[in-house]
């Protein structure tokens, strides 16, 4: 899996509320100057989670864990975002909900566009919308239900005007708990980074897209261990 974004998005920041560590903090600037992997296990996608796992626990194609790559967002460093896109099966799409599509989210989506990798979008910051009211759930939905009736349509509104860019470059999408059919729409997943609010969403979201795609490779390895092991 690769994380692309616009600098400043989020795009390590998230990593690092998912993994526990303390990345971001230690690049010059606070922005991300190579490209970094990490490997997530099993345990810990079931704890970040949580009650979302046992839904993602009855696919036969269990994910065995994510290796994650981690690439900088800045206009200089075009390379490495398209080499990291080019060593993933699936994405997610860092978008800056206050400042939405930027020239960098734009040259990532065509990377992805052009190896025709899947991928989520996350709507990060989702906090830093004015009025946002501090939750203790860290599930959006219920963050979302929390929040005053104008807070929620502002939100809609900045997801809306993703879905119109996306729509303009040929996808169909929706708020992950709107979308119908995650093969055919992409699942915009608001978050914070910070808070850790809708990480458990965006991450089961994540792993089930990766079930999905990757079948023909799960059962592929299935038969393979099968063969070496008779």
């Amino acid at each position: 899996m690769v994380v692309l974004g616009h600098v400043d998005s989020g795009k390590t920041s998230l990593l690092d509320r998912i993994r526990g560590t303390g990345v971001q903090g230690r690049e010059a600037g606070g922005i991300t100057q190579h490209i970094g992997a990490s490997f997530l296990p099993t345990e810990t996608i079931k704890e970040t989670c949580g009650q979302l796992y046992k839904k993602l626990q009855e696919s036969e194609n269990q994910v065995p864990g994510i290796l994650v790559i981690d690439t900088p967002g800045h206009e200089v460093f075009t390379n490495l975002r398209a080499r990291g896109g080019s060593a993933a099966d699936i994405a997610i799409l860092v978008v800056d909900v206050n400042r939405g599509f930027q020239p960098q989210t734009n040259e990532s989506l065509k990377i992805l566009q052009s190896r025709k990798v899947p991928f989520v979008v996350a709507l990060n910051k989702c906090d830093q919308i004015s009025g946002w009211r501090k939750s203790e759930t860290k599930f959006i939905t219920q963050a979302i239900k929390e929040q005053d009736a104008f807070i929620q349509t502002d939100l809609d509104q900045k997801i809306y005007d993703v879905v119109g860019t996306l729509s303009i470059l040929g996808y169909q999408s929706e708020a992950f708990y709107r979308v119908k059919d995650f093969k055919s729409e992409i699942a915009i997943v608001p978050i914070s980074a910070r808070s850790g609010v809708g990480i458990p969403e965006l991450l089961a979201v994540l792993v089930g897209l990766t079930q999905q795609y990757l079948q023909k490779r799960f059962r592929s390895e299935r038969k393979r261990i099968k063969r070496n092991s008779t």
